[in-house]
């Protein structure tokens, strides 16, 4: 694995460099609310990524440790990609992401659904949400 460039030592910069564009994000949400994804899953999201984007993106989230491609368990031409633990932890950073949207856009009612729960008890939710991603 080739060691990724960093533009400085703030911690900011090496984490944006990491998962901070917009499509490795989007990436990232579609396996934390649908656990695994194929490569055809991504192409079909609303966002219309493009095929070369999305298989930089998947690289780079692979090479950095963020996903992980697991045998698809129906068809051996098909990876499934999942996050690894160190994706998992970026669970509170999406929570709040998700929070401040709500705050400033208008948002899906099954996301609006999601944030309530998250309200109630967000120590409690990440908790829960970890769990149901790790297994």
């Amino acid at each position: 694995m080739k060691k990724p460039k960093k533009r400085s030592e703030c911690p900011v910069s090496c984490s944006l460099d990491v998962w901070g564009d917009k499509w490795s994000l989007l990436v990232v949400r579609d396996l934390m609310f649908k656990k695994e994804c194929t490569y055809g899953d991504f192409l079909k999201s609303d966002e219309k990524i493009a095929t070369n984007i999305l298989a930089a993106r998947l690289q780079v989230l692979e090479e950095n440790k963020i996903i992980e491609k697991l045998d698809h368990p129906d068809s051996k031409a098909k990876v499934l990609y999942k996050l690894t633990h160190k994706g998992i932890d970026l669970l509170p950073l999406m929570i709040e992401i998700n929070l401040w949207a709500e705050k400033y856009y208008p948002i899906p009612d099954d996301r609006k659904a999601l944030l309530e729960e998250v309200k109630k008890d967000k120590d409690g939710f990440i908790k829960v949400w970890t769990k149901r991603l790790e297994s």
